[in-house]
């Protein structure tokens, strides 16, 4: 978990890609997301870094990233942005593009 005093180092300095789950406890469909983001975690440990942040608890980096809808999933890396991808999908269509982002990030940089 990050919030909003932990997000700059562990999210914006990191030296792997991000994924970041963007939930509240009252949310049903965050609740429906949840086992899958815990699958991708899981399957890309070591490759991206896969974390929640609390939107109730961490209003700051929730404004700040223009959060209206939950859940919502940001692909970050170097800090930046990639992806966004708002409300429950499945796993390989979430995998998909964190997939397709990080080998169009690749020829980028």
């Amino acid at each position: 978990m990050v919030s909003d005093a932990t997000f700059r180092e562990v999210v914006e300095k990191s030296e792997i890609p991000v994924l970041v789950d963007f939930w509240a406890p009252w949310c049903g469909p965050c609740h429906a997301l949840a086992p899958t983001v815990e699958q991708l975690a899981f399957e890309l440990s070591g490759r991206v870094l896969v974390t929640k942040l609390n939107t109730d608890e961490n209003p700051q980096v929730a404004s700040r990233f223009m959060i209206r809808s939950i859940p919502t999933l940001i692909l970050f890396l170097n800090g930046h942005e990639l992806d966004r991808m708002i409300g429950v999908l499945p796993k390989h269509a979430i995998a998909s593009r964190i997939q397709a982002n990080l080998e169009k990030s690749k020829r980028r940089f």
